[in-house]
């Protein structure tokens, strides 16, 4: 059983990983340890500003046409 466990906790890191839902998780805690004074933004003003930028970017590939 521990296995299947262990299986099951590797699939979800992947695919968080692989979706990059795990990008906001990865941004608090770099603001916690290298800037502990600022303010950690929200969640929704976090996605907002990274969907800004990739749509600014156009190297970043994030949209078709």
């Amino acid at each position: 059983m521990t296995w299947l466990l262990r299986g099951a906790r590797w699939m979800r890191w992947y695919v968080r990983e692989l979706t990059d839902e795990s990008a906001y998780e990865r941004y608090v805690a770099h603001i916690r340890r290298d800037h502990p004074a600022a303010t950690v933004p929200s969640r929704r003003t976090f996605e907002r500003k990274r969907t800004d930028g990739q749509e600014s970017d156009p190297r970043q590939g994030f949209r078709c046409c």
